[in-house]
């Protein structure tokens, strides 16, 4: 990709999951510090060649973002500078006196920002990287000895008993003078890095009062709109979570909950980066594993003849969002029914979540399996039947997602509820001996 000499030298602010003008932090110290700022995002074929669907939502929903931050830039006499290729290897070919960007904390990102950093700072510049995802990150909440929490409760209550004022105070950002000043330019199509137009409609980012002041009422119930959707505005950040945070302690403390629970996750992996591959609880690694790929196969197509999974399932195919309880829902099932590898589904999820994270979805699927910190015990095998009967009574969430239940084109059950729920009981305790 040819880059225009003037756009190789010069002050950058480096977009990535901050997809915001709004209460950005890096956006608010580069415009405190520098003149004739570049926005730049890098479509990272690092990330984008491992996605083999052309038509993942997930980077028609980046495109429809930046289409969005691109306008609003422009709105103020500049655009957005948009490259496709390996950010290593593009800053190797600018010549930035500054980098500005807010920090990322997966391996790959914290692997991929420490080379930048050396590239910039060899050549002479600066690199500023600063904390804009999260209220507290790494070593910010840690036990009175300096350990870090493995349990979420007494995690969450010292995250809150932290918590100030000023750490969900707004970044305010009124003037973009200091930007550079840049013509209007063509968006790039997403055919032009691989990927094709859905027909899909993201989950606007609006901040719902009202569904979040009833969520601890609804939350459980698939059917009921009761979740705010913001999941995928979250992730990719085209919402601040200062803004939701703030909103979350006026109106409802479970849904603050699950803010924390998102925070507790990243803390875990930074601390523990090895759970992304193996089990937290290392005895956990020892369990054989049925993994049967035509159960596999059935419990991904939504056809494993237990209704409230199978919906979970087709739901997630068809739109890219499962609801909570049916997520935990079907990673039981797959775990413990079906005893296939929680990184099987791990990996399925990462596929087809709209709202993908690698912190949160680890974290997900180890407590499903029994195998992360603070997870469910083994033998707590969910019933999928009395948990649709519990949360889908009128079967509305799961009749909309299987219109052919009591047919003969719904299969039957691939697995019988007790036998499966014995064989797993009796694998897991069969592999967590003491040695």
């Amino acid at each position: 990709m040819i880059i225009p000499a003037s756009l190789k030298k010069g002050a950058f602010w480096w977009i990535r999951r901050d997809l915001r003008i709004e209460d950005n932090v890096a956006l608010y110290h580069a415009l405190q510090a520098e003149r004739d700022i570049i926005p730049l995002f890098i479509f990272d074929t690092h990330i984008l060649d491992r996605l083999d669907d052309p038509e993942d939502r997930r980077v028609n929903f980046i495109h429809d973002a930046l289409k969005k931050l691109k306008a609003d830039l422009e709105q103020h006499g500049s655009t957005l500078l948009i490259l496709h290729g390996d950010p290593v290897a593009i800053f190797q070919e600018l010549d930035p006196k500054s980098v500005y960007t807010n920090h990322d904390y997966e391996p790959y990102g914290t692997e991929r920002d420490t080379k930048i950093k050396a590239i910039v700072e060899t050549n002479g510049g600066k690199f500023h990287s600063y904390k804009d995802i999260v209220i507290f990150e790494r070593n910010e909440v840690l036990k009175d000895d300096g350990q870090p929490y493995t349990v979420f409760t007494p995690y969450s209550r010292k995250w809150k008993a932290l918590l100030k004022p000023e750490h969900c105070k707004s970044y305010s950002i009124t003037d973009l003078s200091r930007l550079k000043r840049m013509p209007p330019d063509e968006m790039p199509e997403l055919s032009t890095i691989g990927f094709r137009e859905v027909d899909y409609t993201f989950p606007p980012r609006t901040i719902r009062q009202q569904i979040i002041r009833e969520y601890s009422d609804k939350r459980d119930f698939p059917a009921v709109e009761g979740t705010s959707k913001l999941s995928v505005h979250l992730r990719f950040g085209t919402v601040s979570i200062r803004r939701l945070v703030s909103v979350a302690l006026k109106s409802n403390e479970t849904w603050l909950n699950e803010l924390i629970w998102r925070e507790f996750y990243h803390m875990i992996l930074y601390h523990f980066p090895q759970a992304s591959q193996k089990a937290f609880k290392p005895a956990y690694d020892r369990i054989i594993w049925n993994n049967n790929p035509d159960e596999f196969k059935s419990w991904c197509e939504g056809r494993t003849g237990y209704p409230m999974v199978d919906a979970a399932m087709r739901e997630l195919n068809a739109t890219g969002f499962m609801h909570n309880r049916s997520r935990m829902i079907a990673a039981s099932f797959l775990t413990k029914h079906l005893l296939i590898d929680w990184r099987w589904g791990e990996a399925y999820f990462a596929k087809k979540l709209l709202d993908f994270d690698l912190a949160a979805n680890n974290g997900g699927w180890q407590w499903a399996a029994g195998s992360g910190c603070d997870a469910a015990p083994y033998f707590r095998v969910f019933n999928p039947e009395l948990q649709a009967a519990k949360f889908d009574p009128a079967q509305s969430y799961i009749r909309h997602w299987i219109p052919e239940l009591g047919t003969p084109s719904y299969p039957s059950p691939i697995v019988n509820h007790q036998t499966a729920r014995d064989r797993a009981i009796r694998t897991y305790q069969e592999a967590l001996q003491p040695e």
